[in-house]
């Protein structure tokens, strides 16, 4: 299954302040305010929606291809994604923009000031997805995962004129469109990927029911955080899939991209949703023990154990059949 992810390319630069930030804001003053804290660690990851669901793909041992923009900076990036089966030749390179990029400083009371900076992620608008399904000899599934929102709007289009299907998981940029544009994405979505919360906001932003959004996607999967996920299909019974226990909680950042990846990559071996659904909820709790979003590399062997106790013999036995060798 030839599998593109398009989205974002980004680097997070994580700072601590050892303080609160609060004690620096004075009432009456915020519209003054000019303020420098001195953060005592940094803290530089890969990240990015489409860099982070890939790289899952990848670990699990399959050949997605990215898509999307960054700058001439995302060179020992796109070397690593590349080391892990990742097929980085749809990236298109800015002559003028840096990678995107997040900084957020955190202080001792959790309260983040943090800035996006979108940088060349803004030129995604400019790929055409044509050349790139031609290269690779076609595309089976096409994910439309968080990136320039007329990137996102272009690509979704793209995919029904060439009669791609598609993934729809708008997920942050949510907050930032508009109805009609998130309609766009979401119409005739063979997938639509959120979040409990997110499930709400398409439906107060598009206007449209439940039931309405349910006769537009085949498939809508939604997270649940510690409950688990549901999957919806048109014209079957709900399957609900519990999540995996965390032995120990180090950082949410990623979880979501963990779960899509093992969705993906259960649809891309051909097993039923449940089971695709088992391989994202284990996946996304390596995420959860480990700090950083491709961190989890090393936790892999010990994999299957996991799936095992979770779901049973039957449903690691047939996971177990598509994993590389390095993963027990």
């Amino acid at each position: 299954m030839r599998i593109a992810v398009t989205g974002s390319i980004a680097t997070d630069h994580l700072m601590t302040f050892r303080g609160r930030f609060a004690d620096s804001l004075i009432a009456g003053q915020l519209d003054k305010v000019s303020l420098s804290f001195l953060a005592d660690d940094l803290d530089i990851r890969r990240g990015g929606v489409a860099g982070n669901i890939s790289f899952g793909l990848g670990v699990l041992g399959l050949s997605p291809v990215i898509v999307g923009a960054a700058g001439e900076d995302v060179a020992d990036y796109r070397a690593w994604l590349e080391r892990h089966g990742v097929d980085c030749r749809g990236i298109r390179i800015s002559d003028s923009r840096h990678t995107a990029r997040f900084v957020c400083t955190t202080d001792d009371d959790l309260a983040q000031i943090a800035t996006f900076y979108a940088g060349a992620m803004a030129e995604a608008r400019e790929i055409e997805l044509e050349p790139v399904a031609a290269r690779v000899g076609g595309l089976d599934m096409v994910v439309i995962a968080p990136n320039d929102p007329l990137a996102m709007v272009r690509h979704t289009q793209e995919c029904r004129a060439r009669g791609y299907a598609f993934a729809a998981d708008p997920s942050q940029q949510l907050a930032f469109m508009e109805g009609p544009a998130i309609r766009k994405l979401v119409d005739d979505a063979t997938y639509l990927f959120t979040n409990e919360y997110e499930s709400h906001l398409i439906e107060q932003k598009t206007g449209w029911s439940a039931d309405e959004i349910a006769a537009k996607v085949t498939t809508r999967v939604t997270t649940r955080g510690k409950d688990g996920a549901t999957i919806l299909t048109r014209g079957q019974e709900p399957i609900h899939v519990p999540a995996v226990p965390p032995a120990h909680i180090a950082d949410p950042t990623g979880v979501g991209d963990a779960f899509r990846a093992g969705f993906l990559a259960g649809l891309a071996w051909e097993l039923p949703h449940e089971r695709c659904g088992q391989v994202g909820a284990t996946l996304a709790t390596q995420v959860l023990e480990t700090v950083g979003t491709q961190e989890y590399e090393g936790s892999m062997p010990g994999f299957v154990a996991r799936l095992r106790a979770a779901y049973g013999d039957e449903a690691a036995d047939e996971v177990a059949a598509h994993l590389p060798s390095f993963i027990d």
